[in-house]
């Protein structure tokens, strides 16, 4: 299978779970501000969602271009990293609907880092296609943004049960540190 063609697919997926999410935003009943502060909650836990989706998307793309050619390993763990990234709407709307309630967080946070493995799954099968020796496979390296990122979903998911204003925290913090796309793989690119 040609690239372009789990690109497309991919990005068409994407598109839906954004378009999906959105939809869960319901329209406030009344006309001042007191009706828009009730949805916050619902809203900031969709921007949240956003700004994953927005990074996966950034992320994918750039992994992709590494890709020399598609074979079915990729496609099925492309797959796997789409099927938990269409949960988003899913636990989005729950923790939103539910904030800083113990069982949505850690849910949330499952999902997330779900997700972030079946991207390191997908990442490492991409390296092991261009060969350990590959630049690839030297930039990629330990990886240690991956790692703080895994960790912090996996203490998120605890504290959801202790702390869960905590874990929101640290679902935040990962976002951030990822909002810059991984310059690794844009210089495999350039090259």
């Amino acid at each position: 299978m040609e690239k372009n063609r789990l690109e497309a697919f991919s990005d068409g997926v994407l598109a839906i779970i954004i378009t999906i999410m959105v939809l869960e935003l319901k329209v406030p009943h009344g006309s001042d501000l007191s009706a828009l502060r009730q949805l916050l909650p619902v809203f900031l836990s969709y921007v949240l969602s956003f700004v994953y989706i927005g990074i996966y998307w950034n992320n994918h793309h750039h992994l992709l271009k590494t890709a020399r050619n598609v074979n079915g390993k990729i496609m099925w763990a492309n797959l796997h990293l789409l099927f938990w990234l269409s949960l988003f709407p899913f636990t989005t709307g729950w923790i939103g609907n539910n904030p800083f309630a113990a069982v949505p967080s850690a849910l949330y946070g499952t999902v997330l880092l779900a997700a972030a493995l079946a991207y390191k799954l997908l990442q490492h099968l991409i390296v092991v296609d261009r060969g350990p020796r590959s630049k690839l496979a030297s930039v990629i390296g330990r990886d240690a943004k991956g790692l703080i990122s895994t960790s912090c979903y996996a203490s998120g998911i605890v504290l959801s049960f202790f702390v869960p204003w905590l874990a929101g925290c640290l679902y935040v913090t990962v976002a951030l540190m990822w909002l810059i796309p991984d310059k690794r793989l844009e210089r495999v690119i350039e090259e």
